[in-house]
């Protein structure tokens, strides 16, 4: 028992009732699919609910001991663990709640703790209060289901085209329950259930709230009784009822009493309609198929009993409550047997058929007619359902048909009592009063019944016949070959019995015949017979042709004539304007009995002409009636008020009709009805302003007024003309308008009304007129300017357009403003007591007008505003915005923005005033500053900012808003509301929208539940009820886009109502973005509602025929899922990341889990039997993939226009003159203005060619606004496109750079790459690709290759090496892939044509970023080559080299197309692409052995055009070196270029072909060389850029010098064959550039850019400049020959100065200096690239040294003296050596440090080597430390995981290990050079040099011998060669000796020439030997 007495905490008695209801509206109403499976079971679960309708669960005795006991003990909740303790208080309520309703404890008790969940959905209201709503919302449930389940049914009346197993279904079912008495109980709820007696059990036990919650119960018990009694009326519409039930039926209503005017109410009515339906058997005459059946099922044929029983009831019953009724009753069972009678089966009944005389003789003895026009029709609710109306038709028109001798003797009677009248009249004596008046009544009905067609049903068309004239055969009806059979003889008794009851009609059935005619002429076909009927009553038949009047009186030509003759007689009396006796109508006039007859003909008028055009045009074209003028002429007479505005009324109608109304405001303002021109000396006013001043404001009636008003809003929207009243008065509207203003409309509230709901259709119709005059308003800046106009000889100020008054009294705190705003105030007070007020429908109106030109004022003021600023007017006007913040006279608080905001709240019965009040505030929210102000009146009080908040979620919570209804379906009232809600909703979006993108605090952040007074970041979001959290537009916004997420087919919002989903993405997204609203948002959407996920599995959404919202709705969602990857990769929140992770990239199918969470067993052996065999069957598409498939990149544009009439060129201007941008920033074309531009050009037209042409015109307008649609569509698909494109882009690539790496495997992440790099490339390289999109695509490419590149090479990198996977491919991704990437890739290249260069760049970067992938890791030189040449050669191919052969191939097949391409945009266009494209074409020419690419540029001399535009460059590069930090482009492109050059110059052939176009003597013209700025130390303090990121001006002149010496050198080396030619050029250039060359030289302060120009400037200068370059065959002049000589000598000299200064003593200087440079955080590599430049600077001189000394002579006997004997230490510098020529000495010492060094790098070389070899093995602090030399920040270390680690740490020993070995190479060749010069100075000096005798000063046998070759040695003299001999020995000793030949077994055998040091050793030993002995 324990667990039946669970909790149920959705509470029995609401939530399963209204999961019912939900199921039943699903399946009748929405047909949505699957749903007849899921109703089955529901009813079936349902069933007992009813079978005993109602009935609640009884109270029992041990459920009220449990509840009891739940405060101590606990009770147990379904599906919650354990019992829950709850309070005393909760436990009170629960039995007070018992008590109330009586049902059961338990019952009650989860009604409250339901109520306690759903209170966030009732602001204000307690758990109790809430139960109650939630009891009776079950109740209406089940009712409602019930009704829907009947309407179901298969039957006689209706169809709801469900499927035949749903029918099925629901008729078994419902004949089940009907079988168990649901009639009977239906009838007893009905009677029992009463909202006074629920109310005042309510209101004892305090169970109602405020007034809205009063108004909710009521309506839900109303409703409740309704749908109940419309159960049994919806059942007899399609079968019968039983007898005993029709019998109940029957008792039911004898005892129903009547409403206090007569009426029945709804319930009744529904009762009432159901018996008549019971009693139905018109429907056989239908025949339709299912006729037979039909007859079988109708107990009036079948069962004796049935007819019987009812007879007898009806015939001898007891008379009923309402006599009426009865009658009623009675005449319909009369109908019914008579109808019976006249079938074949009716012969059986004959003894009750022979009573339907009697019978009718009973119902009209009890006024049936009567009670049909006051019990029925006075019913609100009789008009509101179709069916009602088509059964009462048919028993009238039954009636009429079946009963032909019963309507004649009513004729008969009525025409007997018309001459008894007449007698007693003309004797002067009282009528009888018995006189009976059926016809009367009969016609009234009629009259009053089809007066109404809410429909449009046109029911009255029965009683027309069409005439003989429009029936016998024309022309077109037996060309169209219709047979036109007779009308049916029930229409033509019945247009008998209109045309017989019009003929010799007596005086009292004239009125009562009008009113018939009047609703018989409903609609627009009745409309026309009528007026053909009494056109032809009136035609003079050929004998009475003398009559002044002929015909019936029932006719145009009577009515006409009368009205003339009473226009005549009243226009007699006419008085004069001033008369002081004019307030007194002459005695002779209008009697009662005519102004009833005339005000039903005026009627009657009034009805043809507004429904047929051609009648109206007929009549007023009359020459002999022209009841305009008639009309006119008696306005202007003295005529009762109420007759007059029929009058006015009928000429409202008239001017439906745009020629017509231009000619009455004529005529109008002709008679002056409103005195518009005062005549001079006239005291006072007169027409129609007197009338409502003096007469109807005594009478405190306003009939007049209200017409008029009417009169005018239709004449204003049929036409204004613009020279109206011209001549007597300044021409225009503004004296109507400041009549309507200021004596209507302003005057209103304090004016008297006999009739309250007077007063607002007085306000509802001036603000009608008000609200078309602005809306038709567009500011024009000829408002704004001042025109004066002649007016009888006087100068006087014309007036403005009316549009533009009001426009300035909305913008002034105007009488008006206020008025309206105060009509706003009360209407809201009104709408808030919830209580029904005479006039609540006018007042409702006119608020809405209110609102409307607030909204109309809004949207206009901004264009005013301007136009009234340009034109300087004087004229002062305030925004509206600033003015609603006014404060209110009423409530002496700012509260206007308030009011209108507070009708949000009355949305569900007010729907269109929540729209305008919603578009309102969304105008408002645009202003930041008033933003602030109204977060604070909207939170200033709690309870109004309760309201607010509630206001606003419970628009965007209406379920009955839909999205996609036409605006012009009229038809269907309530798709206009559903559309009007949907509307409000998207205001209400974008509102928060706006108000996001401002500053805090903002009305959104208060709506969407954030902090506003505290910071907005500290906010904790919490689900609505939670500590107090009340329900906020988040809420709601989430609940409607969660609607339908957890199943299949995805949220429903996104497909029913896609733009609405769009925008709730889009504010989901701005609160992720925002950097306030982020963390609090992420946290609850992550962790209550696991939002992304949900949504993000059901992309990509798939709405057909709304493709450009469903790719909005990604584009919102998948830019939030970017920002949550993102933020909880740095959040470090793995397990969210992987898990979205995972459901994007998946390729494997989810294995869906059974219903308790657990994979069953056989599930398991069957998802690893498909993981063994069926792997590659079963992938499924990547969700990433699959998003990027429902972006269609093709995209159908528009045709161009074909046009006749307009020239294309200037409609394409005008269009593109109309073109504006839009909210969302698009440009797009205002459709609207352009039509309107059209329609003036067309209008502005002349002459008849025109006017005969203006339909065609007209049509071709159309074509092109049609045109400019489409082009809007495609505008804004393409926009959509790109959007998700870039949303797709930014989740890619967040992806693939924020999430972990480790997240993704590696190989998972390149097969992942290649599928979105292949799919990407495919859609974009189809035919139809948009170019739009290529950008967007061209940058995602990018992205996605330089991640492949980086996810392979940091394969190689951890080891995967290229051993293991050179068979299968080059990484985990195979080759083939890898060149189908490559191929895709210089498609797009090639498909981009000429333009698009900036997108190319994209794709050259991707390009570069691809080729990276095939270039060969660093290899540590480990200087072990013993692999020999033919080793090497036939090693097999490594996976480098073969994927860079592959590659290459692919791009050679591309041919010529691709190099032009390619080059192209290398010589010309944007800086980015030129130098990407040179950057492609370097790499392509460091790949193409073949020289094919070098062969083209050669060829098409895109070569020469890259070396000429050098001097371009050159001017460029000058302004670089300016002190200011300039643009770098121009540097960039620069050093681009001279790579490209370089690595041309690196092949002889590309050597040999620059040197051809001349580069050397391009860059020795180059001026930029010349300007080599101050060194640094001058400047230390100059201006640096703070960021570091533009170099000073020295370093910019370095990244200029380097590139050229680069080249230079380049080009020296290539060009050995003509070395001779390339040197010369060289040292041309050397020569040109001198000054600057030795100022570098002579540069004492060696930075590291000093040191790699010197390095690269002496590699230059030791190849060229030598004495052989002088003796080139060139012939040059001796004194050019000397110049050349002195700038070789001096570059010499230079050189060797700087020798001294790198290797003699300065050199620790130098060192210490260097330390002291790096600074601390710089990376180790900069110390070691300083050592390598200074040993290449020294092994560059020394290379000088040997060539100049080999060149000089091949003996050293006649060798030049480049070093004086001298081998003494280098001295200090502080003592200047002697002589300017460096000594031997420093050779000597050079040797000495080489060899130091040399052991020093190789230690450290073979170190770093066993660090490599033992990498895995490292501690971890030596790990850091290799580390520390690559990561710039000390604390980065820590950070990088280890595996990055031991990557960095082998990087960097493989830069060690190259660097020695590559400074172990430069000592090696120091030593070699310098032992050669060693040997050759020693041999000279020691051998066959004389020594000068010191007296002797000049020997000329030393200058023979030295030739004139010594630099500057003057003498050497014994002394010096003895001390030389001396310091050689005792220099090069021993321990020397042993250190070079050891070098040399060290690293010579290996390199170079194996025994040259030991040869040069020996040497040197044996000259000093040789020269001691």
């Amino acid at each position: 028992m324990a667990a039946q007495m669970a909790v149920n905490s959705g509470a029995s008695l609401w939530g399963p009732l209204k999961e019912l209801w939900e199921t039943v509206e699903g399946a009748i109403w929405r047909k949505q699919p699957e749903s007849v499976h899921l109703l089955d079971l529901q009813l079936k679960k349902h069933k007992p609910h009813f079978l005993s309708l109602f009935k609640n669960p009884a109270k029992s005795a041990e459920q009220r001991d449990k509840v009891q006991k739940a405060s101590t003990e606990g009770i147990a909740i379904q599906g919650q663990q354990g019992a829950r303790h709850l309070p005393e208080q909760l436990l009170t309520e629960a039995f007070i709640l018992s008590d109330l309703f009586d049902l059961g404890e338990l019952a009650a008790l989860e009604l409250l703790l339901a109520g306690e969940h759903q209170q966030p959905h009732f602001p204000g209201l307690t758990r109790g209060l809430v139960a109650v709503l939630l009891y009776w919302d079950g109740k209406r449930c089940v009712a409602n289901s019930l009704r829907s389940l009947i309407q179901s049914r298969h039957g006689k009346t209706f169809t709801l085209d469900l499927s035949a197993e749903l029918v099925n279904l629901t008729t078994r079912f419902t004949d089940e329950l009907m079988s168990q008495g649901l009639t009977r109980q239906i009838l007893n709820l009905v009677s029992q259930i009463s909202v006074t007696g629920e109310f005042e059990k309510l209101q004892k036990e305090r169970g109602l709230g405020n007034e809205k919650h009063r108004k909710e119960v009521s309506d839900l018990i109303k409703e409740c009784r309704q749908s109940l009694a419309e159960c049994l009326f919806a059942w007899t519409c399609q079968s019968p009822l039983s007898k005993d039930d029709t019998l109940a039926l029957i008792g039911h209503l004898e005892n129903v009493t009547a409403e206090a005017d007569g009426s029945l109410d709804s319930v009744n009515l529904a009762l009432v309609m159901a018996l008549l339906y019971c009693l139905d058997v018109s429907f056989l005459e239908q025949g339709t198929e299912d006729r037979e059946d039909l007859l079988q099922a109708l107990p009036l044929l079948t069962d004796k009993h049935y007819v019987s029983a009812i007879h007898t009831r009806l015939l001898e019953g007891p008379a009923w409550k309402i006599p009426g009724l009865q009658a009623l009753v009675r005449l319909t069972w009369a109908l019914s047997l008579r109808a019976l009678s006249q079938l074949p089966q009716g012969s059986a009944l004959v003894e009750f058929t022979e009573a339907d005389e009697a019978l009718t003789e009973q119902a009209l003895q009890g006024n049936v007619f009567l009670f049909l026009t006051k019990g029925i029709l006075g019913c609100e609710g009789f008009v509101q359902e179709e069916f009602y109306v088509r059964r009462l038709h048919a028993l009238i028109t039954d009636f009429l048909a079946l009963m032909p001798m019963r309507v004649k003797q009513l004729r008969n009677r009525a025409d007997e009592d018309a001459r008894l009248i007449h007698m007693t009249l003309q004797m002067g004596s009282e009528p009888p009063s018995s006189l009976r008046k059926d016809l009367e009544h009969l016609m009234i009905l009629i009259g009053e019944f089809y007066s109404k067609d809410p429909f449009g049903l046109e029911l009255a068309l029965e009683f027309w016949c069409p005439t003989e004239s429009l029936q016998h055969t024309s022309l077109t009806g037996s060309y169209l070959g219709v047979s036109l059979q007779r009308p049916p003889h029930k229409q033509v008794v019945l247009s008998k019995f209109v045309r017989q009851m019009g003929d010799l009609l007596p005086a009292t059935l004239y009125i009562p015949y009008l009113c018939m005619l009047k609703g018989l002429s409903n609609g627009p076909q009745c409309s026309h017979y009528c007026f053909s009927l009494l056109k032809s009553n009136g035609a003079p038949h050929g004998e009475n042709l003398q009559g002044a009047v002929s015909g019936s009186p029932v006719s145009w030509e009577h009515f006409f004539h009368s009205l003339m003759m009473y226009h005549e007689n009243l226009r007699r009396d006419v008085p004069s304007a001033d008369a002081s006796h004019y307030r007194h109508p002459p005695i002779r006039g209008i009697t009662q009995r005519e102004l009833e007859g005339l005000t039903s003909f005026l009627q009657l008028l009034t009805t043809i002409i507004t429904w047929s055009e051609n009648a109206r045009l007929a009549l007023c074209e009359h020459p002999q009636w022209t009841p305009v003028v008639v009309v006119l002429g008696l306005l202007q007479c003295s005529v009762q008020p109420a007759l007059k505005a029929e009058l006015l009324r009928t000429l409202a109608a008239f001017g439906k009709s745009p020629e017509i109304a231009a000619s009455l405001w004529q005529s109008l303002e002709y008679t002056q009805i409103l005195q518009t021109v005062r005549a001079p000396g006239q005291k006072q006013a007169a027409g129609i302003e007197v009338e409502l001043n003096e007469i109807e404001s005594n009478c405190e009636e306003y009939p007049l007024t209200r017409a008029f008003c009417h009169l005018i809003s239709t004449l204003v929207e049929s036409a204004l003309p613009v020279n109206l009243g011209a001549g007597l008065r300044p021409p225009g509207f503004q004296p109507y308008l400041t009549f309507l203003r200021d004596a209507v409309f302003l005057p209103f509230p304090t004016r008297a009304y006999r009739r309250p709901a007077e007063k607002w259709e007085v306000a509802e119709a001036v603000l009608e007129v008000f609200h078309k005059l602005l809306q038709d308003y567009e500011p024009q800046p000829a408002d704004f300017l001042q025109e004066m106009v002649e007016i009888q000889g006087e100068q006087v100020p014309a007036y403005k357009p009316p549009g533009y008054t009001l426009m300035f009294h909305l913008l002034n705190d105007s009488p008006t403003l206020s008025l309206c705003l105060s009509l706003l105030e009360e209407g809201v007070r009104q709408l808030d007591t919830y209580a029904p007020f005479p006039g609540k429908k006018q007042l409702e109106s006119a608020v809405l007008h209110c609102l409307c030109l607030l909204d109309l004022a809004l949207q206009k003021e901004v264009v005013f505003m301007d136009l009234l600023r340009e034109s300087q007017t004087s004229l002062l006007v305030c925004p509206l915005e600033q003015l609603l913040q006014g404060v209110s006279a009423q409530s002496r608080r700012a509260d206007h923005i308030i009011n209108i905001a507070r009708y949000l709240y009355h949305s569900s019965s007010n729907p269109e005033a929540a729209f305008q009040s919603a578009k309102i505030l969304r105008h408002i929210a645009r202003y930041p500053n008033i933003q602030t102000r109204l977060v604070g009146d909207f939170t200033h009080d709690p309870a109004v900012s309760e309201k607010l908040m509630a206001g606003f979620v419970e628009c965007l919570d209406n379920e009955e808003a839909q999205e996609g209804v036409e605006k012009g379906d009229v038809s269907e009232p309530e798709k206009c509301v559903a559309r009007i809600r949907h509307e409000t909703q998207i205001h209400i979006l974008n509102l928060l929208i706006t108000s996001l993108e401002l500053k805090s605090p903002n009305l959104a952040l208060y709506l969407l539940g954030y902090e506003v007074k505290k910071p907005v970041s500290s906010t904790n979001l919490q689900d609505p009820g939670v500590l107090g959290c009340p329900r906020s537009c988040l809420h709601a916004i989430l609940s409607l886009l969660q609607r339908g997420s957890e199943r299949r087919s995805g949220p429903l919002l996104t497909q029913q109502a896609p733009h609405l989903a769009e925008l709730c993405y889009q504010v989901i997204y701005l609160l992720c973005a925002c950097s306030e609203t982020s963390g609090p948002t992420m946290r609850y959407l992550r962790t209550s509602q696991d939002f992304l996920y949900s949504h993000l599995q059901h992309l990509p959404f798939d709405l057909p025929g709304n493709e450009i919202a469903a790719l909005s709705q990604m584009s919102w969602l998948m830019k939030t899922a970017a920002i949550e990857l993102r933020v909880t990769s740095l959040n470090r929140q793995r397990s969210h990341t992987q898990r979205l992770l995972n459901l994007l990239l998946d390729d494997q199918p989810h294995i869906q889990h059974t219903a308790d969470g657990e994979t069953g067993m056989e599930e398991e052996s069957r998802s690893v039997s498909g993981f063994l065999h069926f792997d590659t069957v079963s992938k499924v598409r990547r969700k990433l993939l699959s998003v990027l498939d429902a972006i269609n990149f093709s995209q159908e544009v528009p045709e161009l226009l074909q046009l006749d009439f307009f020239e294309r060129t200037q409609i394409e201007q005008v269009i593109s003159n109309c073109e504006h941008v839009n909210e969302q920033g698009h440009t797009v074309c205002n459709v609207k203005l352009l039509h309107r531009v059209l329609v003036a050009e067309v209008n502005a037209l002349q002459g008849m060619a025109a006017i005969g042409q203006r339909p065609l015109l007209m049509e071709e307008v159309n074509s092109i606004l049609q045109q400019v649609v489409e082009r809007n569509r495609v505008r804004r698909s393409l926009n959509a496109k790109r959007h998700a494109l870039q949303s797709w882009r930014s989740l890619v690539e967040t992806l693939l750079t924020a999430c972990p790496a480790e997240l993704i495997p590696p190989d998972q992440r390149q097969l992942i790459i290649r599928d979105l790099l292949l799919d990407l490339h495919d859609k974009v390289l189809s035919e139809d690709a948009a170019v739009e999109l290529m950008p967007v695509v061209a940058g995602a490419v990018f992205t996605l290759t330089a991640h492949l590149s980086q996810s392979i090479l940091s394969e190689h990198q951890q080891g995967a090496g290229l051993e293991g996977g050179a068979s299968s491919g080059f990484a985990s991704i195979a080759n083939s892939a890898l060149h189908l990437i490559l191929r895709k890739l210089l498609d797009f290249i090639l498909c981009t044509g000429g333009g698009f260069q900036r997108l190319r760049a994209h794709l050259y970067g991707s390009l570069l970023y691809y080729l990276q992938i095939a270039q060969k890791p660093e290899e540590p030189d480990t200087l072990q080559t013993g692999v020999s040449m033919w080793e090497r050669l036939t090693a097999p191919e490594d996976g480098f080299s073969k994927l860079q052969r592959e590659n290459l191939a692919i791009i050679d097949s591309y041919g010529t197309a691709l190099m032009e391409v390619v080059c192209r945009d290398a010589c010309d266009g944007h800086e980015i692409g030129r130098m990407l494209a040179l950057s492609v074409l370097d790499r392509i020419l460091s790949i193409d052995r073949q020289g094919q690419w070098l062969l083209y540029m050669c060829n098409s001399g895109y070569l020469r055009v890259l070396v000429e535009s050098l001097r371009q460059d050159d001017t460029a590069l000058q302004t670089l070196l300016t002190p200011q930090p300039p643009l770098l482009k121009p540097l960039y492109i620069y050093e681009s270029k001279m790579a490209l050059l370089t690595r041309v110059a690196k092949t002889a052939q590309g050597a040999v072909e620059l040197l051809r176009f001349g580069l050397v003597a391009q860059l020795a013209e180059c001026q930029v060389f010349h300007m080599l700025p101050e060194s640094d130390s001058l400047r230390v303090f100059g201006q640096r850029d703070p960021s570091g990121f533009i170099p000073s001006p020295p370093e910019r002149y370095r990244q200029i010098l380097l590139p050229a010496l680069r080249l230079l050198q380049v080009i020296l080396t290539s060009t050995t064959t003509h070395h001779q030619q390339g040197a010369a050029q060289v040292l041309q250039w050397l020569i040109v550039h001198s000054d600057t060359i030795q100022s570098i030289l002579r540069c004492q302060n060696l930075s590291m850019g000093a040191l790699q120009e010197l390095s690269l400037l002496t590699a230059i200068i030791s190849k060229t400049a030598l004495p052989v370059a002088l003796e080139m065959g060139q012939e040059v002049s001796s004194a050019a020959l000397l110049e050349f000589q002195g700038h070789i000598g001096r570059f010499q000299r230079q050189s060797l100065s700087l020798l001294v200064r790198l290797a003699g003593a300065e050199r620790i200087r130098i060192l210490k200096l260097l330390e002291e440079s790096v600074a601390p955080g710089d990376p180790a590599e900069k110390r070691e690239e300083m050592e390598l430049a200074m040993q290449q600077i020294c092994a560059n001189i020394m290379e000088y040294c040997q060539t100049l000394l080999l060149q000089s002579s091949a003996d050293a006997q006649f060798t030049v003296c480049l070093f004086s004997p001298s081998a003494s230490e280098p001295a200090d510098l502080t003592v200047p050596s002697v002589s300017r020529v460096p000594s031997l000495g420093l050779v000597l010492f050079l040797l000495k440090n080489s060899a130091t060094d040399f052991f020093r790098y190789h230690d450290s070389h073979s170190q770093s080597l066993g660090k490599l070899q033992r990498l895995e093995q490292l501690a971890p602090e030596e790990l850091k430390e290799l580390c520390q030399a690559l990561v710039s920040s000390s604390g980065g270390v820590e950070k990088i995981p280890s595996v990055q680690k031991s990557v960095l740490a082998k990087r960097r020993l493989v830069q060690l290990i190259n660097n020695r070995a590559k400074l172990l190479a430069l000592c090696s060749y120091i030593i070699e050079t310098s032992l050669f010069v060693l040997w050759r100075h020693l041999e000279y000096y020691l051998v066959y040099c004389t020594p000068s005798d010191p007296k002797d000063a000049l020997l000329p046998g030393y200058r023979d011998v030295s030739g004139g070759r010594g630099l500057g040695l003057s003498r050497v003299s014994h002394q010096d060669l003895e001390q030389l001999h001396s310091e050689v020995t005792s220099g090069f000793n021993e321990p020397l000796q042993r250190k070079l030949l050891e070098v040399e077994s060290l690293y010579s055998k290996t390199h170079s020439r194996h025994t040259f040091i030991q040869a040069l050793t020996r040497r040197i030993r044996g000259l000093v030997r040789q020269a001691k002995s």
